[in-house]
């Protein structure tokens, strides 16, 4: 996975959907720090963390991955 498009892709949904790095972290469970570093392609996200952030944004995580 390119972590710089995955994070350049959560950032883009995160705004679409309305909320605040600090909003979706809280409902994530993870730090403002980490969501950051997964937003700027820094930190290489999780499977995990994708799952749960494309549950919470209410899209397909395939939109985040960049397929289909």
């Amino acid at each position: 996975m390119e972590n710089g498009r995955i994070g350049r892709r959560i950032r883009a949904f995160r705004k679409l959907k309305g909320y605040t790095q600090v909003e979706l972290a809280n409902k994530l469970g993870v730090s403002l720090n980490v969501l950051g570093a997964v937003e700027r392609g820094t930190k290489q996200v999780s499977e995990e963390l994708i799952d749960q952030i494309a549950e919470t944004l209410n899209i397909d995580k395939k939109e985040i991955l960049g397929i289909g």
